[in-house]
């Protein structure tokens, strides 16, 4: 009797969380896996498979599908592009690959001892203060989608938050990383 009141006291609190998500009201339900114990779905299981790979990205249930030939080998959850800023849902081929990659348009402005001076601005709308540079934003593993859209790791808060692109766990972005080449086909999907 004492678990079912555990578990009930829990959903309780869960459901109660879900009523100030900004996107509760959309209708949709974004699951956040890395609340708690942490990611429980990505995996990769490819390492032996061989096989032409390609990628499915799922907007709506924000996941990444990774096959080599018809076989999938690895799962991981992401993090897509938040309101006005959609991914596109398109077929794509991967045209660059950069390990170390960094955003030309979102980042800092940083003194010259790299202090940050104004964080998380748009170069395009943010004026820099005098005496400071633009550093961008670490876009670590990027696999370029089209224009500045690309797969990389970075912050996953368990819905869509980005400016476009698609964020992975560095694990999972490592993984996809390695094991798609240039011209890889990509389906990005609402479904």
């Amino acid at each position: 009797m004492h678990r079912l009141g555990n578990v009930l006291a829990t959903c309780a609190i869960v459901s109660s969380g879900c009523a100030t998500d900004r996107y509760a009201s959309t209708g949709t339900a974004y699951l956040n896996p890395f609340a708690g114990s942490g990611d429980n779905v990505s995996y990769w299981d490819g390492d032996e498979v061989v096989g032409q790979s390609s990628v499915k990205i799922d907007l709506v249930h924000q996941r990444a599908y990774f096959y080599k030939g018809d076989q999938l080998v690895g799962i991981s959850v992401v993090s897509t592009g938040r309101e006005s800023y959609d991914t596109p849902s398109d077929e794509f081929r991967i045209p660059q690959k950069d390990i170390d990659h960094a955003s030309n348009l979102y980042g800092d402005y940083v003194d010259p001892s790299g202090h940050v001076v104004m964080r998380n601005v748009n170069i395009k709308l943010d004026p820099q203060p005098p005496g400071t540079t633009f550093r961008g934003a670490p876009m670590p593993y990027f696999l370029r989608i089209q224009g500045g859209i690309g797969m990389h790791a970075g912050y996953l808060p368990g819905y869509p938050a980005s400016h476009g692109c698609i964020r992975l766990p560095e694990r999972m972005a490592v993984r996809f990383f390695q094991n798609a080449a240039v011209g890889t086909p990509i389906k990005i999907i609402k479904s």
